[in-house]
This record gives C-alpha cells, structure tokens and sequence, in this order.
C-alpha cells in the first residue's frame, strides 16, 4: 500500500458526471463525522505520530485539512460571485510548520470544519448546473471548474482520513 496515498492519486482529468455530484457533496458532508471518529481516543503522544515516516503528525493532517478546506471554501464563493477569478495558492507544508498546526488540540479543527463543511454543502445543495460550470484560475493548475474542485475536496477528505486510519491499524491503536 501506497502510504501517501492510500486511496490513490486525484485523477485531475475526469469528468464529473452530472449524476455523481450527489454522492461527492454528501462525501464532503461526512467528512467532518469521519475525521472525529479517525481521531476518537488519541491521546497527544499519539496525534504527534507522522502518519508515515516523513510525513506529516495526525494533529499536522487534521488541522490542514481545516485550513485546506477553508481555502477552497472561500474559492467557491469567488468562482460564484466573479468572472474566473484568479486565486492565490499558499504552502501548505509551511502551513503545517506553524505554532497552530504543530500545537492546537485537533478539537479546534475538528468544530471548524462541522461548522465549515455545514456551509459548505448548504451552499451546495442550491448549486445549478450553471454553478458547478463556474472557474477559477488556480496560477499552477489553470482554469478549473467548481464540480472538478467538489470532486477533488470529496476525495481530499478520504485521503486524509485514510491516512489516520492507515496509521492506527498499522500501530494496532
């Protein structure tokens, strides 16, 4: 198994079936729930564990995934409510360098992202089809559309979780 990523990669190029984006918001919907339950029970020496050797600790994943998930919040809410908006992109292992991301009880991400990902798929379950076309311009990717960025942020939260999962099992925790 693939310890970075154990579900696999994000296949960038798929189209996004029309059909399919039900089941991704309700993905996204669930995944605050599946990082509370990956998380049940650890104690501190356990959620400073690197999910893999040179990787990131559990408190490092859960709290970047708050912050991931806040910055592709916000991106929605510009692709709605501009013109291909372009988007400034940030270091997400810095990110996961600072006093917050190494220290804060994972609990701080953990109410974040409930609250987050409530507005989130309420935001979501009002989209048209005209909606999920919208774009942004991302200066390393390039033009993407909201439904692909549904699909990637559905998979983002699997992928993470699977990585705290993956751990506990293979550390019998």
């Amino acid at each position: 198994m693939d310890l970075s990523y154990p579900i696999g990669k994000f296949e960038w190029g798929a189209k996004i079936a029309a059909e399919s984006r039900a089941e991704l918001i309700a993905q996204l919907a669930a995944a605050p729930a599946g990082f509370r339950h990956a998380v049940r029970g650890l104690d501190d020496g356990q959620l400073n564990t690197p999910y893999r050797p040179g990787g990131w600790t559990v408190r490092q994943v859960v709290h970047h995934v708050a912050d991931s998930h806040m910055n592709s919040y916000i991106r929605f809410r510009l692709a709605l409510t501009e013109e291909e908006p372009a988007i400034k992109p940030y270091d997400q292992a810095k990110w996961a360098e600072l006093v917050d991301s190494r220290t804060a009880p994972v609990e701080t991400s953990l109410e974040l992202l409930e609250s987050l990902h409530g507005r989130w798929v309420l935001l979501l379950a009002d989209f048209s089809e005209s909606d999920f076309e919208r774009t942004f311009r991302h200066p390393e990717i390039g033009v993407v559309r909201l439904d692909t960025t549904l699909a990637q942020y559905a998979w983002h939260g699997r992928h993470h979780t699977a990585h705290i999962r993956g751990l506990r099992e293979r550390m019998g925790w």
